[in-house]
């Protein structure tokens, strides 16, 4: 079964853009825990203008199903990683004042770099996984690094969709293929939402999970949150 998680990021820039604790971040993540969701994820960047680390510390205790936590491996974003131990730990090459993830690694360039931090999450214990692109090379090398998963960067497929699905699943698909004969699970993630989940989800039914924020938050606004969420896991069914 492919497990969703909600990325609850969009539910802190809300609450950020007033001060104050409403929406409670806190609370949106129970409430998506109890309204099905299998994992919380979140994204703090370095100025905090969503996630703050503050949220992460206080969002540890509270979550039962599972937490990852995605983000460019700074020092201090290693050091809240480890101090926390979640269950997952995605990689993203962002940029400090990216909007929005908008690539996957290129692991040859940064390979050196990428071992060590694998590494050091996964002797604590931390599943790792690498926000990846549909190179090739790229997934094998995560491999290569000791990466427990990939997660699939899934906008060129969002952006294709609605031309051609077959023609935008394809290389998403063969990656998977790749990916799972190098030992790696596989996760997806960025643009997917209710028009375009299914079909990815049909074509690759041994995505181990999907990471899924600003879409579903947008479609709860309209369907009220649990809803959305139930509306989502129909389309990993």
């Amino acid at each position: 079964m492919t497990k969703l998680s909600v990325n609850i990021n969009k539910i802190a820039t809300l609450r950020n853009a007033r001060g104050g604790d409403n929406p409670d971040v806190q609370k949106v993540a129970v409430d998506c825990e109890a309204f099905g969701a299998e994992g919380i994820t979140v994204h703090p960047r370095p100025d905090e203008r969503h996630i703050r680390y503050s949220d992460v510390y206080q969002l540890k205790p509270l979550i039962t199903t599972e937490f990852n936590i995605e983000g460019y491996p700074s020092r201090n974003f290693m050091d809240l990683v480890l101090k926390v131990k979640p269950h997952q730990v995605t990689l993203v090459p962002d940029a400090h004042d990216a909007i929005t993830s908008n690539a996957g690694w290129d692991t040859t360039i940064h390979f050196s770099r990428l071992s060590e931090i694998v590494e050091e999450f996964c002797s604590k214990g931390i599943r790792t996984s690498i926000f990846i692109g549909t190179n090739f090379k790229d997934i094998e090398n995560a491999a290569k690094l000791g990466a427990d998963r990939v997660e699939l960067y899934t906008e060129p497929y969002a952006s294709m969709y609605s031309d051609n699905p077959a023609a935008a699943v394809q290389p998403f698909l063969e990656s998977a293929i790749i990916a799972r004969k190098n030992g790696l699970g596989v996760n997806a993630g960025h643009d997917l939402n209710l028009e375009n989940l299914e079909y990815i989800h049909t074509a690759i039914p041994w995505l181990e999970e999907v990471s899924i924020g600003h879409a579903l938050i947008s479609d709860a606004l309209y369907l009220g949150l649990k809803k959305a969420i139930q509306s989502y896991k129909n389309c990993l069914k």
